[in-house]
């Protein structure tokens, strides 16, 4: 960055840093211990769709992947369009296999980048929810690929679209010495109807 860029307030994109997924595990004792909400075993990474050879040929090397973890039952990897158009992969593991489930988030999102598609990158998501009474309440941290940082996600229940603002200040405010945080609300966006939630 030169002195141009100083005076002029231009900034130095953030480089993305998938190794801040590994925070996940450490941070969810956390958010157990707080808050009482557990892993759901979901998570999903989000990218522009893509069409063509190049992205089906890694979809395969990712599902060849995945397929290789001998404890896995059932789908390594789903692949699902939301209703805004945008791309989902989507992992399912047990539960208590959190750290197993981040492996999963992590190598799909470096056998994207690896591959030529790390600026189609949108987000990383991993689900979970307190057991409470009407099916308890749903939260997602959010891994903002772009950006290097997480936002909780915590939809509300029924019908219509709105979240618990409450309950992603809360969840920001328990976990800020586990993960980096995005600062700046206005880049916490919701994800309605994110399959991994």
């Amino acid at each position: 960055m030169g002195l141009l860029d100083i005076l002029l307030g231009r900034t130095k994109p953030v480089a993305p840093d998938l190794d801040q997924l590994f925070a996940l595990p450490s941070a969810a004792v956390t958010l157990e211990a707080a808050a009482g909400f557990r892993a759901t075993g979901r998570g999903a990474v989000c990218f522009a769709t893509v069409e063509g050879g190049a992205f089906e040929q890694t979809h395969r090397e990712v599902q060849a992947l995945l397929d290789a973890d001998a404890e896995r039952t059932g789908p390594p990897v789903e692949l699902t369009q939301d209703a805004y158009g945008y791309s989902w992969l989507v992992s399912r593991r047990s539960p208590d296999q959190l750290s197993a489930l981040v492996n999963d988030l992590h190598a799909v999102n470096s056998a994207m980048e690896v591959n030529g598609f790390g600026p189609q990158l949108l987000c990383s998501l991993a689900g979970f929810e307190d057991g409470g009474a009407d099916g308890g309440r749903r939260l997602a941290l959010v891994y903002l690929y772009k950006r290097g940082t997480f936002f909780p996600f915590a939809p509300l229940a029924g019908d219509g679209q709105r979240r618990d603002s409450a309950l992603e200040l809360q969840v920001k405010s328990m976990l800020g010495n586990d993960l980096r945080i995005e600062q700046d609300l206005s880049r916490w966006f919701p994800v309605w109807g994110a399959p991994g939630l």
